[in-house]
């Protein structure tokens, strides 16, 4: 049995409607289904990408946050992340937001892919990382606005965090769930 054929949607034009900073641009698509029908106000959110990196150290600690977000009620635990600059590419956002929030390098990446937030609304890609062997070279210089607190956590402590849901945003839980699963395929 051969699969159907899929046909993606049509974007027919777009406007922008509402420009806040680089962090928020809303514009309105009009665009055509496969069905042939045309949505005048489909809404398109556009904000920067991101890269998000669970680092672990070379004697098996994975370095995470203790942090506030506004949007979320009491304490997170986090991984390091930032967003992309103009022209960036992911792996480079990634080993530099490592070194500015942690002070560590890491000479072995792991791409765990590259994943849209909203599929039909924009919004970002966020680019998912496993940074191995981790090792401090220099202090934090960090612009993060959060209170945060580095934490060096144990693989159980990770996975255990990991379990009750004090990873609370869902990249977070993302990049940790597929580092723990990348690492223990290493093990098998």
């Amino acid at each position: 049995m051969s699969p159907k054929e899929l046909r993606p949607w049509e974007t027919i034009s777009k406007e922008i409607v509402f420009t806040h900073s680089k962090y928020l641009i809303v514009e309105n698509h009009v665009v055509r289904l496969p069905d042939g029908q045309v949505i005048p106000d489909w809404a398109w959110i556009i904000t920067p990408d991101a890269a998000i990196i669970l680092a672990v150290t070379g004697d098996n600690k994975f370095l995470c946050f203790r942090q506030v977000k506004y949007a979320v009620s009491g304490t997170t635990l986090a991984p390091v992340g930032g967003i992309l600059e103009l022209g960036e590419a992911p792996l480079d956002a990634a080993k530099r937001e490592l070194l500015e929030e942690t002070g560590y390098e890491s000479s072995e990446w792991i791409s765990l892919g590259s994943h849209i937030l909203a599929p039909n609304r924009g919004i970002a890609t966020i680019h998912l990382f496993l940074a191995l062997r981790a090792k401090q070279t220099t202090e934090p210089d960090s612009d993060d606005l959060e209170d945060q607190e580095l934490l060096f956590l144990s693989r159980s402590e990770v996975d255990k965090a990991y379990q009750a849901g004090e990873f609370k945003i869902l990249s977070w839980s993302a990049v940790v769930a597929m580092s723990l699963y990348y690492l223990d395929r290493l093990e098998d």
